[in-house]
């Protein structure tokens, strides 16, 4: 066997295909793969565990031979092995695997996976890292910590990791609530007879740590319990030492959670720390359609009111189901009424309260912008062109625009006595730059997270 020939097509494979998909996929499943037999119409190629050994062979396999066909002239049927198989040459069966061997409780909600989750601009970053995290448990980023308010997909993206990997894999994964985890700590810290105590001490420390995967949510939560802390602190350790992954949220950074251990909080530093910021109009209007058609009402919402309940849900997804069931509820019981705006306004003229982002908010802006780019108040409203204040300046138009709804003659009253064309530039310039910057794109989102 000519294994120059082969690495040489391999390679020159690899260079095809690298272009074609992103980094994370790329440097996953394919980086260490190698070409060891072509011959007839077979192509065996080494993989480095059975995990890609079924990914290659069940999410790839079109693409694979397409485009070695493309490099080679030739269709080739594809074998892959790994190291072990190469040696006693027994093939292992990919279809067993994520089958655990044990009835194992995972607490795992199915229905919340990568497949359901929708992805804007917003929360691309922490979507694709989650999904790394999945692909490669242990190895790619740990701890994961992803931390954001409440309702923005924190939780939805831990089930989605521990499912990933429940199926593509025969690794024991389990999710909790922080609360949950305090409160068995207690339930044992209670018992009395030191036998039970014993006992109940081993399954607790059989159910924490005799896992592959140990995702917890909420972890804020820990706040106040002492004792739970410097358990949950050796539950990490052991896990860590041990090559587990670990997975955790919290509605704030791990520098931001106060009474929380110092030496946690190094600890959740040392892998990746991920923040989900409230969607963009895109993602919320596309989220709401989601749910619209998941309740097959399609064709009972108008463009107006959907855009009206995505404008509105700034801060949490969740008030997006709960708007599409109170205004269906409200037009069937107001005698089968079609869904109209002025009906959807009526509707919800209570349900928005707490998270619409108010008309008479333009000076918080001002406030908000001028501290994120440490400029005064004053510059901001002037005349002064220079790109430190213009930037910042057009940056503030656009969130008055777009997130308040404020009319362009206010907002340019507001600003020192601009025109309304002047505040119209100034917003085209910021919807066409965040197209191309998503870094900025960031960035605005994060000011507008702060608008209470």
């Amino acid at each position: 066997m000519r294994y120059l020939d082969l690495d040489s097509i391999w390679n020159s494979f690899l260079e095809k295909i690298q272009g074609q998909m992103n980094d994370i996929s790329y440097e996953t499943w394919f980086s260490e793969s190698k070409l060891v037999y072509l011959k007839g119409n077979i192509a065996k190629v080494l993989v480095p565990t059975i995990v890609h050994k079924k990914s290659l062979s069940t999410n790839y396999i079109d693409f694979i031979e397409e485009n070695f066909t493309d490099i080679t002239g030739t269709n080739f049927k594809f074998e892959f092995y790994i190291e072990e198989e190469l040696e006693t040459n027994i093939i292992i069966d990919t279809d067993e695997i994520g089958i655990p061997s044990d009835k194992h409780e995972t607490n795992l909600d199915p229905r919340l996976t990568f497949k359901t989750f929708i992805v804007g601009n917003s929360n691309k970053f922490a979507a694709t890292s989650a999904l790394a995290v999945a692909e490669l448990p242990g190895e790619m980023y740990n701890p994961l910590f992803i931390y954001g308010s409440s309702g923005l997909g924190k939780t939805h993206l831990m089930h989605a990791i521990g499912n990933y990997i429940i199926e593509n894999s025969n690794k024991k994964v389990l999710y909790i609530p922080c609360d949950k985890f305090v409160s068995d700590f207690v339930e044992i810290c209670r018992k009395n007879s030191s036998d039970n105590n014993m006992e109940s001490i081993k399954q607790f420390k059989n159910k924490y740590r005799d896992i592959d995967v140990l995702i917890i949510d909420d972890i804020h939560n820990l706040v106040g319990a002492t004792s739970a802390q410097q358990e949950f602190f050796n539950t990490f350790n052991e896990l860590y030492d041990n090559g587990k992954q670990i997975i955790i949220s919290s509605d704030r950074s791990p520098d931001d959670i106060k009474k929380l251990e110092e030496r946690l909080k190094t600890r959740f530093n040392w892998g990746l720390q991920i923040d989900i910021l409230p969607p963009e109009f895109e993602l919320r209007m596309n989220i709401l359609n989601k749910k619209i058609e998941q309740q097959e009402l399609e064709n009972k919402f108008p463009d107006d009111v959907k855009e009206y309940i995505a404008s509105n849900s700034v801060g949490d997804i969740r008030k997006l189901e709960g708007a599409i069931t109170r205004v269906y509820a409200y037009a069937t019981i107001m005698n089968g009424e079609d869904i109209t705006l002025e009906l959807a306004v009526e509707a919800l003229k209570d349900y928005f309260v707490q998270t619409f982002v108010s008309k008479n908010k333009i000076d918080q802006v001002i406030q908000l912008v001028s501290d994120n780019y440490g400029i005064s108040k004053e510059d901001l409203i002037s005349k002064k062109k220079t790109n430190n204040i213009a930037i910042p300046r057009q940056i503030a138009m656009y969130i008055c625009r777009v997130y308040l709804e404020e009319n362009l003659t206010k907002i340019g009253t507001e600003f020192g006595g601009k025109n309304h064309t002047t505040v119209m530039h100034a917003v085209d310039k910021i919807k066409n730059e965040i197209l191309k910057d998503e870094s900025l794109n960031n960035e605005i989102q994060k000011i507008i997270n702060k608008i209470r």
